[in-house]
């Protein structure tokens, strides 16, 4: 009998059905909601630097300077060393760029998304409002940093090298996957973050560590052969292969990663979206 529930257990969790009914309903609930998702990212993005003397622009401000540190520590300080024993086929200020387009896109994710409900605890205890809602905007607030690191990549390719890859029609495609990722794993984190709320510093701690595990910086080839699995390991590693492919490389180079973040995005929402409706009756409870 108990063989019987583990297997029956398993087989609810991998049913195709099952899964494809989740992500049909994850789907129809954002588009349900989508102005007001928007308008709640709006208003937190706002209210998040009310007060300060540069007010919004620190929205845009914020990303701009990261990618800006970034490139100065890496491209400036190590350019003579890196670029003397790797022949790119771009600059490496570029490379460096491309890979932290979707990093700081999914960093926004990551950190917003264990809050999403915590934060918000009168709206959730408010049995009319959809909070549905607040993952989705953690999500959307993520297209901030994505829109300012392309504009960087696009537009410094464009304006100063004269130099615009052709694979950038493959953009809208790349993003959508990413977004579908990032819903997933949005909802998961702001399920769970309710009934254990140490996950927020536990974020902070493997963001914080985790931009120097991955291919942002460097080819795997760099890497010594020990410590190389960890890279392959580490889930956000193929979307930035992806992004590199699109943004520096110009070709597909890393077809194998394209196929992991399909799968990626597919397994977050079913998995992310599953959790959240399950634990959504209990969370009002908790806060």
């Amino acid at each position: 009998m108990f063989l019987i529930k583990v297997l029956k257990a398993i087989w609810d969790i991998v049913n195709p059905v099952t899964n494809a009914k989740a992500i049909v309903e994850a789907f129809r609930s954002v588009f349900q909601h989508r102005a007001l998702a928007v308008e709640m990212t709006r208003r937190d993005l706002g209210e998040q630097y009310a007060g300060q003397a540069f007010g919004q622009f620190w929205i845009f401000g914020h990303p701009l300077l990261l990618f800006t540190i970034y490139v100065v520590i890496f491209a400036v300080v190590l350019q003579v060393r890196i670029q003397a024993s790797v022949d790119l086929p771009r600059d490496y200020t570029t490379y460096i760029m491309a890979g932290l387009v979707p990093w700081f896109s999914i960093l926004q994710t990551l950190t917003r998304s264990p809050m999403a409900l915590v934060g918000q605890a009168s709206l959730v205890k408010q049995v009319v409002f959809p909070i549905e809602v607040l993952p989705v905007s953690a999500v959307i607030a993520s297209l901030v940093p994505l829109s300012v690191g392309l504009i960087l990549v696009v537009g410094r390719g464009a304006i100063f090298l004269d130099d615009v890859p052709s694979t950038l029609v493959l953009l809208p495609v790349l993003i959508a996957i990413q977004l579908c990722f990032l819903l997933g794993v949005a909802f998961l984190l702001a399920a769970i973050t309710p009934f254990f709320r140490d996950i927020k510093d536990m974020i902070v701690v493997l963001t914080v560590a985790g931009v120097y595990v991955l291919p942002a910086f460097y080819l795997p080839e760099w890497v010594p052969a020990t410590l190389r699995p960890i890279l392959y390991a580490n889930p956000f590693s193929y979307f930035i292969w992806a992004y590199q492919d699109v943004l520096y490389f110009g070709s597909i180079e890393h077809p194998f990663a394209w196929a992991v973040i399909v799968a990626l995005a597919v397994i977050s929402l079913c998995l992310g979206y599953r959790v959240f409706r399950h634990l959504k009756p209990y969370i009002a409870n908790v806060l």
